[in-house]
């Protein structure tokens, strides 16, 4: 291993404990699923950290995600993957065996993070759509296979969910990831409101950046509103569970359009105190026609 790939591989092991404090697999999930769900997150989650996080150049996230890739291709084969992430990939490889999960979808994470590593923007919708098909979308197909759930209808559901999810986050985290030059407001939304990056950087609560994260707050729930149907027709404790994935997000979009849509200039949160809103919420929902996906 060089010395780009063995830095980065130690920043991995350090992600993995930080995030082992978080209940990846909430008391909804089947206690039979949780550690393959686990399995996945840590893999998914430690691989968008080394694109991501630290100072690390890009050649030495390339290098990382390049082994990660090797380890998977290794599994896939049924050959030991290498030393550099037992934590994660020990896990992940009884998770395949046991689950017999595709490999395709974790694939496409990595081709994903790939893509952070040289991050160049967006030039429209389609191309930030083909993003989250690759960044987001596996992680849905790859739960609804540990619930044995197959159908190519839920597959779409759960395809606008997750990149309606993506895209929600993007826009929640607009003050905080325009400052670091991730820029993922495709460049054809900022022209259709006479804006650049940097215009809506300098002036994040001008009346044309308001109106700007407004349209794409629309777009965003709308996208999540054709996902939702999935959440009543998946059953039990994993509809329940996805009734919440669903109105989470959605009150996400909520708190930016009560701060007047001002997320260029600060970040909306969700807090305990929406616990209970919440979960109203989610007993209330209803089932309602699923809307061709918005693009």
């Amino acid at each position: 291993m060089d010395a780009t790939v063995a830095r980065a591989a130690q920043s991995r092991s350090v992600t993995v404990e930080h995030y082992e404090n978080f209940p990846v697999a909430s008391v909804l999930c089947p206690p039979a699923l949780r550690p393959a769900v686990q399995a996945i997150y840590h893999f998914a989650r430690t691989a968008d950290d080394l694109a991501d996080e630290g100072d690390a150049p890009a050649a030495a996230r390339q290098a990382a995600l390049a082994a990660d890739r090797a380890d998977l291709a290794a599994l896939a084969t049924d050959r030991p993957p290498s030393a550099r992430g037992p934590q994660v990939f020990g896990p992940l490889a009884a998770t395949i065996a046991r689950h017999r999960l595709p490999l395709a979808p974790l694939h496409d994470l990595l081709d994903a993070f790939e893509e952070d590593t040289r991050h160049a923007g967006y030039a429209d919708r389609a191309a930030l759509l083909r993003y989250c098909e690759r960044s987001a979308n596996p992680v849905g197909r790859l739960l609804l296979h540990l619930h044995g759930l197959a159908d190519p209808a839920l597959q779409r559901q759960s395809d606008a969910i997750c990149s309606a999810l993506q895209l929600i986050n993007f826009w929640q985290d607009l003050s905080v990831d325009l400052p670091r030059g991730r820029v993922y407001v495709p460049a054809a939304d900022f022209a259709r409101h006479g804006l650049t990056a940097a215009a809506a950087q300098a002036a994040p609560e001008s009346a044309a950046a308001r109106a700007l994260v407004r349209d794409l707050v629309g777009w965003a729930r709308s996208m999540m509103q054709a996902g939702a149907p999935l959440a009543l027709a998946l059953p039990g404790r994993v509809g329940w569970e996805m009734r919440g994935v669903v109105q989470g997000g959605l009150r996400v979009l909520a708190k930016i359009d009560a701060m007047n849509h001002a997320a260029f200039a600060r970040r909306p949160r969700l807090r305990a105190t929406d616990a209970p809103g919440l979960l109203w919420a989610c007993l209330r929902m209803g089932w309602q026609p699923a809307a061709a996906v918005p693009a």
